[in-house]
């Protein structure tokens, strides 16, 4: 699921990397900004400069990215999740 995070609207994925496991990440490229696209295949890639992410992570796969992707922390609340206003 794609969100807008508040204030900036840049964008976040929340993810289930596993059953029960929610993460959520920035989708702009820590290489240049760009928006990555949602994860297939276990990665985050960017179009732009085709750098990779790990979904579950957000850890470096492929360059030229250096720096994982910022996370933020996601509560549950029975059916609710909450994502932080910030990254971590």
């Amino acid at each position: 699921m794609q969100l807008s995070a508040p204030g900036t609207g840049d964008p976040i994925f929340v993810v289930q990397p596993k059953p029960g496991v929610f993460c959520a990440f920035s989708g702009a490229c820590t290489h240049a900004g760009c928006t990555v696209l949602p994860p297939k295949e276990g990665a985050f890639v960017c179009p732009c400069h085709d750098s990779a992410f790990d979904v579950a992570t957000g850890a470096v796969l492929r360059g030229p990215a250096t720096e994982a992707l910022p996370r933020y922390a996601v509560t549950r609340s029975g059916a609710t999740l909450r994502v932080a206003e910030k990254p971590e």
